[in-house]
């Protein structure tokens, strides 16, 4: 019975949170991108989203996924976590109220919006409400699982120790959140436990203190295969959790005593009590170490050294006060932006040919960041373009205004066509294709000379550099007759069984993706021209 209470208890709570991240995860992520300027606020985010989502596993493992793309810092980040810790205390006060009675008419309704509304807003509601509804009917079907628990002499003799050896509740509270993934159930389980008289005060308060330490795991398993900054904001969670159970567990007879003179005061129910116990620790332990953000950033990264190679998705450049006062400065800050972007698809394709040559995913996931950062800072300078066209400019500087907007087109174009060339070798990799050593030879041949005209294309756009543009004209000339010739090539090695119809279609996929980055290669080189 227990263990049937805890599957539906799992299940609505992660249909609930799942429901919530449907109503509202995008902005969720929009909020945690634009109002984590500094750590306070960071906090403040962490506790907001972490109390609308239900899950600050959720929270965390969606700021190291921002970590991790380069649109948080490591200080942001431990401010998020930090407020998330304190967020999730909000479940646990919703299962301190007594409404278990009414989850099955909950549930009744929550159902009702999932099968007779086709409305996506109103479904993802009723997947809120069933989860809900869920989350109570498992605490009750729980409770009388764990309800012998407090006549039985074993379990008696645990709790005993558990009040003799604080650690050992720990080390419990920490085990059973791991093997649950949730540290929501742990304390929901504890809950009742100490709602049905099977443990003391004295023997919850180390297994409380353990969920807590046991629900960063989440976090760390998320971390691997992540950059190195998203393994420092992982690392930083689980030392601010056992920082907090160390303090505590120091000052746990005072501690007990407190939320004993509490639960007597404010006559808590059993549930209840537990809730205020985690609320009011996850509270202690942010007010103790918020003053000491920047230490725990200087010590993960001490711990975890690396080069911090993360790539900066947000624009260093554009400032809108130039919009008003000074257009023609306010496209020189775009032009500056639009050579970031290009320098993002240039290091985005030499990642690529570097997977194409190695096949280690350190090298496709380094390509998929900058293809993100590529994408953001098209959707920052398109939006801050078509500010300064609602302003009046010389003929000039129209030009450059256009010449700007096409080019911005044409390197996001680039940053498509390198991943779908990433996802080629992904293809590749997953159905074991093997590739002739000839055709290899023939691709790194064209991608040599696909990035070097890049790169002239961006050198002739950074410096005004005719000759440049130029030499771009001709490399792609190049291009061209180089791919048709490897088409024939490589239909040729096909028809002689020297290669497969699988390796032929994606060699011929490929060589196509690189030849339309020649294409927009040239375009940014006309550009120059032009404007010259």
């Amino acid at each position: 019975m227990f263990l049937g209470g805890l599957g539906i208890f799992l299940f609505g709570l992660k249909y609930m949170s799942d429901g919530l991240t449907k109503i509202a995860g995008d902005r969720l992520r929009e909020l945690l991108d634009r109002f984590t300027s500094n750590p306070i606020k960071g906090v403040i985010v962490g506790i907001v989203v972490t109390g609308l989502l239900q899950s600050s596993t959720s929270t965390t493992v969606l700021t190291i996924g921002l970590v991790n793309a380069g649109f948080m810092t490591l200080r942001q980040a431990i401010g998020v976590i930090m407020g998330a810790n304190v967020g999730t205390t909000v479940t646990a006060f919703i299962i301190g109220i007594d409404i278990t009675d009414y989850a099955l008419p909950i549930i009744f309704i929550g159902t009702f919006l999932l099968f007779f509304f086709k409305n996506r807003t109103a479904t993802n509601y009723g997947q809120v409400i069933f989860g809900f509804g869920a989350l109570f009917l498992g605490l009750t079907v729980m409770s009388e699982g764990v309800y012998p628990l407090r006549d039985n002499p074993a379990f008696e003799e645990l709790t005993i120790s558990m009040s003799d050896n604080p650690l050992l509740g720990v080390i419990i509270g920490a085990a059973f959140t791991v093997l649950v993934q949730s540290s929501t159930a742990a304390i929901g389980l504890l809950q009742q436990l100490y709602d049905v008289g099977a443990i003391s005060l004295n023997a919850a308060l180390p297994v409380l203190f353990g969920d807590n330490i046991g629900t960063t795991i989440t976090a760390v398993l998320a971390s691997i295969g992540a950059s190195v900054a998203a393994k420092r904001a992982a690392l930083s969670h689980v030392i601010f959790n056992l920082i907090g159970a160390v303090i505590i567990l120091i000052l746990l007879q005072p501690f007990t005593a407190l939320i004993a003179v509490i639960e007597e005061s404010f006559n808590l129910a059993s549930p209840m009590t537990i809730a205020v116990s985690h609320g009011v620790f996850n509270v202690a332990n942010l007010l103790i170490q918020v003053s000491f953000i920047g230490v725990l950033a200087t010590i993960v990264t001490k711990l975890i050294p690396g080069k911090g190679t993360e790539i900066d998705h947000k624009a260093k450049h554009l400032d809108p006060s130039f919009i008003q006062r000074a257009p023609a400065i306010a496209l020189g800050q775009a032009r500056s932006e639009v050579l970031r972007m290009a320098d993002y698809a240039q290091q985005g394709l030499h990642e690529v040919n570097k997977y194409i040559k190695r096949h280690q995913r350190k090298n496709a996931e380094r390509a998929t960041q900058y293809e993100a950062a590529i994408n953001n800072l098209d959707h920052e300078i398109t939006s801050y373009l078509m500010q300064i066209s609602n302003r009046s400019l010389s003929a000039e500087n129209s030009y450059v205004h256009t010449m700007l907007f096409d080019t911005v087109r044409d390197i996001e174009r680039i940053g498509d066509h390198f991943e779908n060339i990433m996802e080629l070798v992904d293809y590749q990799m997953r159905n074991k294709v093997t590739i002739s050593e000839e055709a290899k030879e023939d691709l790194d041949e064209m991608v040599s000379l696909t990035l070097h005209t890049l790169q002239d294309a961006i050198y002739a756009m950074e410096h005004h550099d005719l000759d440049a543009a130029r030499a771009t004209e001709k490399q792609e000339a190049e291009i061209d007759r180089m791919e048709r010739k490897l088409r024939r090539k490589h239909i040729m090695r096909m028809n002689d069984g020297r290669c497969s119809g699988s390796a032929g279609v994606i060699f011929v996929d490929i060589i196509s993706n690189l030849e339309r980055i020649g294409d927009h290669s040239v375009n940014i080189a006309q550009a120059v021209l032009n404007e010259q």
